[in-house]
């Protein structure tokens, strides 16, 4: 396992990871805005007969996503995509190979935890300024209370309203555990291997799935924290309901040994 990790390091190291050529636009705090083209460079769309989930690229032929989001049984990657409507030019399609899904992951309990699948891609990526890797967190390493963090996808803009075109990135606070437990939170639903974040006006929707949670380290270099994994059934922006995401930090033996066995 020790050998995994260094390997799974090694890959970020080589690479370089979460440092955007395409800095992405903070300065605003608002209910969902157009992010910055190519500025979540690790940013993937997940699809199959059509766009389904979102997800992080975490090596050159790795992506990570949640598993409730495999459900077919051929997915296409596609990196440095922007605007759904139109090709751009940079964008690249790549066929997943190989599909794995944590073991004890239950799609008829997805409050039961261990959301998070890795994707095999069939050829790797070209790393360049609008595809890059992104970093993964130190093992069991937390976020501290209202840590600013970023989550990015083509999700509903809304409950129930128009599905994004054009990347949308929201800011979300990280809620910790002791809080985000509470009975009149998500209680016994949020587990110490997830993140809460947002729970106010902002959140993830529908369509946002196995996307990333970005939030910037000490170091100058995001960090993804968090997968995607589900709001509340009420609607994506109530109050006391956090968006809910894996949380990468308590997954990383999981994610270094997977990649050193396939």
């Amino acid at each position: 396992m020790e050998l995994a990790l260094v390997l799974l390091l090694g890959v970020t190291a080589v690479c370089g990871c979460g440092v955007p050529s395409h800095p992405p636009n903070t300065n605003r705090v608002v209910n969902g805005e157009e992010a910055r083209p190519y500025s979540w460079p690790w940013q993937i769309s997940l699809e199959s007969f059509f766009p389904t989930c979102g997800g992080t690229l975490i090596a050159p032929n790795w992506v990570m996503t949640a598993a409730h989001c495999i459900t077919f049984h051929t997915y296409n990657v596609v990196l440095a995509e922007h605007d759904m409507n139109k090709v751009e030019g940079p964008e690249q399609t790549i066929r997943v190979e190989k599909m794995i899904l944590h073991p004890k992951w239950n799609k008829n309990c997805p409050s039961c935890g261990n959301d998070i699948a890795l994707l095999k891609l069939q050829t790797s990526a070209v790393l360049n300024d609008k595809v890059q890797l992104a970093c993964l967190p130190k093992q069991d390493s937390a976020l501290p209370h209202n840590s600013p963090c970023y989550v990015t996808g083509w999700g509903r803009l809304y409950s129930n309203g128009p599905q994004a075109t054009k990347l949308q990135q929201v800011l979300l606070p990280v809620v910790e555990h002791s809080v985000c437990s509470r009975s009149d939170w998500w209680g016994s639903s949020a587990k110490t291997t997830m993140v809460c974040a947002g729970g106010d006006s902002k959140s993830a929707c529908h369509g946002d799935s196995g996307g990333p949670l970005s939030c910037k380290g000490k170091d100058g270099r995001w960090y993804v924290e968090g997968v995607t994994s589900f709001v509340d059934g009420r609607g994506c922006n109530t109050p006391k309901r956090p968006t809910m995401f894996t949380r990468v930090a308590s997954f990383i033996p999981w994610i270094s040994e997977t990649l050193a066995d396939n």
